[in-house]
């Protein structure tokens, strides 16, 4: 970091050497010497690893295979399958799951989509003669999975591990049960408000009829069985041919013929030859360079390089001396997100099927020439429709980890059980990310067989290179549709510009703006408008109102400003320069853990 800000902290607490014995009140019956606590949860702080994930179970499992001598990487292939099983409410083994990865020793930074694509036989006329202009919920909305060929590809190019060794504490919290914390039990009662319409996910996430409790036990039986019968196939003479098996057992013979059965049988187009012929493949991850670090994420069937943009725009201007939490401060992040969210609106899609140069959208000029666009005094307005009525909440969840070797990864698994029903037998659903495709033939994001759908999950891992090898590297991200790169903007910004420990940055106050088409059907956009939470100040409140920012108020710690992660190797300011480091959001159930 700079030396201006590279450490972020504060000068070091000091009691009041002019009190007795060094009590800041000499009349008090307590010390009162130590400062009150930076954050509400510490920075973790180690040598050896950091991982975080959207469920301590899952930082857990993470933390187990580092223990046992895998990598960062290994570890976040397990964080990914297990965040399947422990976060069913968050995300499936048939949904989607984007990487961004890194190797250690290198200075490439990887990405694969982890998103599927609509059948072969998709028509938009046929769907719009059957379901009007509606995107339903349910099977009409599948595209092939994309997460299993994901993570398996991940773990083959990059990792160490057998899928079987990844997998074998997964099938045991399948097959023998997953007690129920208190938040998982809430939000399996509030999806089940819309997957309680379909039996097969009934009969799984709510097995008594109604709403579970916490310590119920949740038994996914059906989930194990795959998961072992991919297990079961990871035979060969050589690991890539062992892995291909694994992914040959899910896109093929009797899991991918269960799959598409029921996803046609209840309204979906879905052939054996989509699964069969679909493979994801890597490519070096988008990028942008932000006050010495290189930040990727995923491509542009995401919505990662909206973050992207808006650092590009951010760097124009001087964060620092704005101070954080300040209206000017939040006033350019905000301007900054409406403009890479107005370009997603009209570039970004499936890289396949781009009609621009989505790369120039990254570049200098470009970035220059939006940030001229932001004024100081007064919130961008934009033409967009008045909104339209919402459908059901869609979310996500999220791992990472790092070691010191420096490997790093970090994966964003999604689909959650209020989109499309439970596969009878398979325990997975087919994803249903069509959700986020339009309808509308001059969209650039319109569904289209073998297209991407543009999806809001999107990791990120940043790199700042030294030439004494010290490299320094965080992987990031957070669950919450389009909040998700908002939030992430937000709390790297704070770590890096605003110079606080990873733990305050994402404990930090948020803001949020809606004011451009939602990624989801059907696609509501609220022209000015800027949720915040209300622990920030009432006069910056009263200053962003005025310059034309229509607020609303969230409650402190509101979950839908999503939760943002990290695990890096980072300078914190100490004389032996970067450590590994963590920090989980409290705003849900994210866990970190390291050693």
């Amino acid at each position: 970091m700079d030396d201006q800000h590279d450490t972020g902290l504060a000068a070091p607490f000091e009691p009041d050497k002019t009190s007795a014995g060094g009590m800041r009140n000499a009349d008090a019956p307590t010390p009162s010497v130590y400062p009150p606590p930076e954050s509400m949860r510490p920075t973790l702080v180690g040598r050896h690893y950091m991982v975080c994930a959207g469920h301590p179970i899952v930082a857990q499992i993470m933390a187990n295979v580092l223990e046992a001598g895998g990598t960062a990487i290994d570890a976040g292939v397990a964080g990914g399958f297990a965040c399947t099983v422990i976060q069913p409410d968050m995300c499936n083994l048939g949904g989607i799951a984007p990487v961004v990865v890194r190797q250690a020793g290198q200075g490439a930074l990887w990405t694969t989509a982890g998103v599927g694509v609509w059948g072969e036989q998709t028509d938009l006329d046929a769907f719009r003669a059957r379901w009007g202009d509606d995107i339903p919920l349910g099977p009409a909305t599948g595209i092939v999975p994309g997460a299993p060929d994901a993570l398996l590809g991940t773990l083959a190019r990059f990792g160490t591990w057998s899928f079987a060794d990844i997998v074998e504490p997964l099938i045991a919290y399948a097959r023998d049960g997953l007690v129920l914390d208190h938040r998982t039990a809430i939000a399996l009662g509030i999806m089940g408000r819309s997957f309680a319409q379909w039996d097969s996910s009934r009969a799984v996430y709510w097995p008594k009829g109604r709403a579970p409790r916490i310590g119920e036990v949740i038994r996914q039986t059906d989930l194990a069985g795959t998961l072992e019968a991919m297990s079961a196939a990871e035979t060969g003479s050589d690991r890539d041919t062992r892995i291909d098996n694994v992914r040959a057992a899910f896109y093929g013979g009797p899991i991918a013929e269960a799959m598409v059965a029921f996803n046609r049988a209840h309204g979906g187009t879905l052939n054996r030859a989509d699964l069969d012929r679909f493979r994801g493949a890597f490519a070096p991850a988008p990028e942008v360079d932000f006050d010495g670090w290189r930040v990727a994420t995923s491509d542009f069937g995401t919505q990662g390089p909206v973050m992207l943009q808006a650092l590009g725009i951010l760097r124009q201007f001087d964060l620092a001396a704005a101070g954080h939490g300040s209206a000017d401060a939040l006033h350019l992040v905000i301007e900054a997100l409406k403009l890479g969210f107005a370009d997603r609106e009209l570039h970004y899609c499936d890289p396949a099927f781009a009609r621009s140069d989505q790369a120039a959208l990254l570049a200098a000029p470009h970035l220059a020439a939006l940030a001229d666009r932001i004024e100081m005094g007064s919130a961008r307005a934009f033409d967009v429709p008045p909104p339209t009525d919402s459908r059901p909440r869609f979310d996500t969840t999220y791992a990472c980890a790092v070691d010191a070797a420096g490997n790093a990864m970090s994966v964003m698994p999604s689909d959650t059980l209020d989109g499309s029903p439970i596969v009878p037998g398979i325990g997975a659903m087919v994803s249903c990310r069509g959700v986020q495709s339009r309808l509308d033939p001059a969209h650039v994001n319109v569904l289209a067989p073998g297209k991407r759908p543009r999806v809001t999950p999107a990791p990120a891992i940043a790199l700042r290179p030294s030439v004494d090898g010290a490299d320094q590297v965080l992987a990031f991200g957070c669950p919450g549709g389009d909040v998700i790169v908002q939030a992430m903007l937000q709390g790297f910004v704070n770590l890096i510009a605003h110079g606080m420990l990873p733990q305050q940055a994402v404990e930090a106050a948020r803001v949020a703006t809606f004011a451009l088409p939602n990624s989801f059907f059907p696609n509501p956009a609220f022209p000015q408008r800027v949720d915040v939470e209300n622990r920030i100040d009432r006069e910056v409140r009263a200053d962003l109102a005025a310059r034309g920012h229509k607020l609303h108020e969230w409650p402190s710690w509101e979950f839908d400003a999503g939760a943002v992660m990290m695990a890096g190797r980072i300078d914190l300011g100490g004389v032996d320069g970067p450590v590994l480091s963590a920090a989980a959001d409290p705003r849900r159930t994210a866990y970190a853990a390291g050693r």
